[in-house]
Parts: structure tokens; sequence; C-alpha cells
């Protein structure tokens, strides 16, 4: 599933993951025989639809031609009138004649077209190039709906504590109009944020993950974007519309301004995954759907096989961006596997995720869902 580029179509992730309480020597306490199931969730909502490897023309040059075709014209015809040696007007016996040119077509210069890291999409090289910006955002009822999703390249989901889950959202060359409510930061995202080396807005954190981003987040790891620091009005704010802590809001105008202040440079835009065709409509299945539960919250997913799309239903509701009002409907779902434990006392229920590593993952790509395997070999590396 991963390597160099191919052609184009989104990828997006959903992780389920067992509850697994450790105990010290690293193997399973009796505590383990209680086990829930929780999920962590990546979704890509961007659509990608064109080929990685499709041809151009060379620049300067309309498609499907071998130049500028440049038309010619042999000047006026010559006029009626008397005929003859010495007549008026008459051509010398031995006339040069002469074409006038005409003015030279500038053809309109053909788009040049990157494939985008994040999404397989064909995008202008800038967009491909933008710095990734994750922005962690709240799950808990009173925050919904949401606001960004339909504007994102990826989306992860995964637990936080006390059963609420919580979403991670990847910016690459879409240009939201809102997103959040933003929230606070848990190292395993942190370490799926790595990943890009993005930009990581958040609104403070557990201790675990305050201790990485303060040793290594100028830059090492991610930028720290802590909303402590840089909210006030300045890059994020409060609502009156929502109580807190579920009124943090930003928007893509501002967070690309955080990144600049951060030091986030432009990125090398090659991908590190395969990206492929979208299937043909005949070739899409019809009736494919998966379901699974956090302690509050169940997630499904209904293919449409129309847009090629798998429709988001939270608590069995449609999802909705509450910024567009788009429907939340990623082109690929992947199910992962993780454990997840409880860090211990005094942790507020907090968590920690066995997320580097690898376990079993569900596929769901046009209209067809496969059993794979994920895999994450080190803290930054990709999953």
């Amino acid at each position: 599933m991963f390597g160099p580029r191919v052609s184009a179509v989104a990828l997006s992730c959903v992780v389920i993951s067992h509850s697994l309480r450790r105990s010290g020597r690293g193997t399973p306490s009796r505590d383990a025989r209680r086990i829930s199931f929780a999920a962590v969730a990546a979704i890509v909502v961007a659509v990608m639809v064109a080929a990685c490897g499709s041809t151009t023309s060379p620049a300067g040059s309309p498609a499907g031609t071998g130049g500028a075709v440049v038309p010619t014209n042999a000047g006026p015809a010559p006029s009626a009138g008397p005929t003859g040696p010495g007549a008026p007007g008459a051509p010398s016996p031995n006339p040069s004649p002469t074409a006038t040119a005409a003015p030279t077509a500038t053809p309109a210069p053909t788009p040049v077209l990157v494939v985008s890291p994040l999404t397989g999409r064909l995008v202008k090289p800038s967009l491909a190039a933008r710095h990734p910006i994750v922005v962690m955002v709240d799950d808990h009822w009173d925050a919904r709906p949401q606001s960004g999703f339909t504007e994102a390249s990826i989306v992860w989901q995964a637990p936080a504590e006390g059963g609420i889950p919580r979403y991670m959202m990847i910016f690459g060359e879409g240009n939201p109009t809102s997103v959040g409510p933003v929230r606070s930061a848990r190292l395993y995202f942190v370490q799926w944020a790595s990943e890009w080396n993005a930009v990581y807005v958040h609104a403070g954190g557990s201790p675990q993950a305050k201790a990485i981003l303060a040793s290594k987040g100028q830059g090492q790891l991610v930028y720290n974007a802590d909303e402590f620091r840089w909210g006030g009005g300045r890059y994020l704010w409060r609502t009156t519309d929502r109580f807190a802590p579920h009124n943090v809001y930003t928007d893509g105008t501002h967070l690309r301004a955080l990144a600049k202040v951060l030091g986030a440079k432009p990125i090398d835009a090659t991908p590190v995954w395969h990206f492929a065709d979208a299937a043909p409509l005949e070739e899409r299945p019809a009736g494919a759907k998966m379901s699974f539960a956090y302690q509050y919250n169940k997630i499904a997913y209904k293919y449409h096989r129309a847009t090629n799309t798998w429709r988001r239903y939270v608590g069995g509701s449609l999802q909705r961006d509450r910024a567009n009002k788009k429907v939340v409907a990623p082109e690929n779902v992947v199910i992962m596997k993780v454990r997840f434990g409880p860090l211990g006392s005094g942790q507020k229920g907090r968590l920690e995720a066995a997320n580097i590593g690898s376990g079993p993952a569900v596929f769901a790509t046009n209209g067809k869902i496969t059993k794979g395997t994920w895999r994450k070999r080190s803290q930054s590396g990709p999953t």
C-alpha cells in the first residue's frame, strides 16, 4: 500500500483498538479480561480522482499538438482595373510578391500540476509544498457538529479518555473557513503528527504530550502551536455560541500565518504512499457498510456507489461539516486495531497506545472491504 507514487485516489484511516491494561512487567494484568473497544480513525476527506501518471503537453504548447499553429496570410488580392504594361496599377513584368506575416498566436500555458503527498490528487506545486498543519478537534457531544472535516486531507480518530474520542485533522491543500473546537494533545497523536513533521495545533494536553512538545516541538518532531500561547484572538479564539472548553476555533488563513511564525517551511512534496485511480462505476459493488463503537459513540460508514465515498454516521445521524454543511464522506477508510491501556492513577483516565509496531487492519476503498496489516516502525516513521 505504501511506496513510490503511482496515481491518485484518497486515503483514510479508522482504528479500532482494544483497551488493555499492562502490568509492570509488560504482561497483561488481571484487568486484561475486561476488554472494551475504542477506535482510532483516520479519514482522508479530500477526493482524489486524477491519475498521477497522466501526461501533459510541454508548457506553451496546446494539448495534442506538437507546438503552436501560426496562421499565415498571403496579403490582399490585386485590385480590378486596366490591364497591360504601363497600365495604372499594373504589375511589373517580373513581380516579386510578398506575404504579410500574421501576429503569432500565444498559446495558453499548460498548468503545471504535481501530486499532493497527503491525498494523491493533482494540485499546484505551491499547494503540494504546503507544510502540513494538524489540529486536534473535540469529539464530546457538546462539541458536535465540528468544523473542518471536508477541507482536511486526512483525519484520524482515537480515544482520549472517559470513552470519548478525539479527532486529529491534517490540512494540506485545503482552505477551511472554520476548524474546531480545538482540544488538547495526546502523546500518540503527536507521534502520528510527527510522520509529517506537522505544525501541531492544540489547547493544552496530557503531561506526556506536553513533555515531548517541550523537548521536540521546535521542528524536531512537530512544531508546537499551543492555544495557551498563540490564542487570545491572534491565531485561535473563543466563540460565544458555545461554552468552554468546546469553543476554541481557528481557520485556514490563521493556521497558515501561524505556521509561518513558527518557522515551518515548504516541504519536499514527494508522496510516501501509493495512490491509485478510482474504480469505474461499473466495477464498484453496492451495499457495503461497516460500524464500530466507542463507549459513548457509535460510528458507521455506508458506501455511496455513485460518488465512490463512504458516508459517515455518528450516533445514527449522517455527519456534516458545521462550516459548510457538506456530508463527511471520505473516499477511503482504514480501520486499525491498536491496544490502548490506562496510564495509571492521577492521569484523569488518560490512555497510552501501542501505536508503534503493527497490527490487523481493514481497508475500505472502491466499495470493497479488505483485511490487511498496519505498521509503524518508529515514533516519526510513516504509518
